[in-house]
């Protein structure tokens, strides 16, 4: 069972600016993960997304159901947003490690984003944050150097 696509839940409730009522404090609680993922400190933030992530698992358990609707039988986390992300999140920590997510590089972003590159090496929410980033450093070397 591929959980990353609960796990790509957990990133789009976080970077909604207006989600559903109902969703508001999950995506704040699920906002701390991300933010905790974020800090530089490995063992720090390993630690703090995993107790973050505990307490989540706790107040949103998952609810696992066979469900035949394409055809053939199979599993589904739940049937809501909450438990499939917090669980999704926690088997991505589980399977991939803390450094697979996290906050946007991008100074003037800060969207979530959620890596699952086989090198490990994303850490922009999307491509046009990661171009912006490279071409902002690239000036600043030009200016540093001179040209």
């Amino acid at each position: 069972m591929d959980l990353t696509s609960y796990a790509e839940w957990a990133v789009r409730l976080v970077n909604d600016p207006d989600p559903p009522p109902e969703l508001r404090r999950l995506r704040d609680e699920l906002a701390a993960v991300f933010d905790a993922a974020a800090v530089s400190d490995a063992a720090g933030a390993e630690q703090a997304v995993a107790a973050l992530l505990n307490a989540l698992l706790v107040r949103y358990p998952v609810r696992p159901q066979l469900t035949d609707h394409d055809g053939r039988w199979h599993l589904h986390l739940a049937p809501d947003v909450a438990a499939g992300a917090v669980m999704g999140l926690a088997a991505v920590v589980a399977e991939l490690g803390v450094d697979r997510f996290g906050r946007c590089r991008e100074p003037h972003c800060g969207q979530a984003f959620l890596d699952t590159s086989s090198n490990r090496s994303r850490r922009y929410c999307s491509a046009r944050c990661a171009s912006r980033a490279n071409v902002a450093a690239y000036r600043a070397r030009r200016r540093t150097n001179g040209q």
